[in-house]
């Protein structure tokens, strides 16, 4: 009796068993086919993208240089040296803070960039960082803080202590002595053509970088697929 319980839903499984390969299939024969679309799209994007127009080529205003592989990694874009003081540069669109945040007018978002300003001097614990939007005909303080300086990188850490006032709370004369203090040391509106372009560069290098990267990732699971 119990030979022929076996016997019996040996049968069954066997009979069941062509469905729940056709339908693995199926499956398989779905997923390649989404993974080609895929595949296709990020290739049609990529090549559309490859034969996008660079701007003109732009050199940072005197005495600024470029920092050596910004391109590829976060933090300062610019640096120079004014007396003792060591100043570096770093940039960000407002889309990349606020998504949307260009305002009802695209453009907007296009043509305001802010810049993070690090002023430090040797031996100090501390550096000045002002915040600040930076159009192509003007330049604004949003705020000035105290960073502790992290000595191992040059980069500064986030404050954790009391950094400064609310800028808007300062008195007017003091906001004009701090915009009279960043323009004798070359932040203003002449920096924008420089770094408007390196941000295109950068952005469009950072997409082409993405296509490439889920394209490979999509494949790799493709070919994975193909071989299970």
């Amino acid at each position: 009796m119990l030979r022929k319980a076996l016997t019996c839903a040996g049968s069954a499984l066997q009979q069941r068993q062509p469905w729940r390969t056709i339908a693995w299939r199926r499956s398989s024969s779905v997923s390649s086919a989404v993974n080609s679309i895929i595949l296709r799209s990020l290739k049609d994007h990529y090549l559309e993208v490859s034969k996008m127009t660079p701007p003109p080529k732009v050199s940072p205003p005197t005495p600024f240089t470029v920092v050596k592989g910004a391109l590829d990694q976060g933090g300062p874009v610019l640096r120079r040296t004014h007396g003792n003081e060591e100043i570096s540069i770093s940039v960000m669109r407002l889309a990349n803070i606020i998504p949307g945040g260009g305002g009802a007018e695209e453009e907007d978002g296009i043509n305001q960039l802010f810049l993070h300003v690090d002023i430090s001097k040797p031996g100090q614990k501390e550096s000045l960082h002002f915040l600040c939007g930076l159009y192509p005909d003007a330049l604004g303080i949003h705020s000035v803080s105290l960073r502790p300086k992290a000595e191992s990188t040059g980069f500064l850490a986030v404050p954790t202590n009391y950094s400064g006032p609310v800028f808007q709370d300062i008195d007017e004369a003091m906001r004009d002595a701090l915009h009279r203090f960043i323009e004798e040391r070359g932040i203003n509106e002449s920096l924008f053509p420089f770094l408007q372009a390196w941000l295109y560069v950068k952005d469009h290098r950072n997409l082409m970088r993405w296509f490439k990267t889920v394209g490979s990732l999509v494949n790799d699971s493709k070919q994975g697929s193909s071989h299970a």
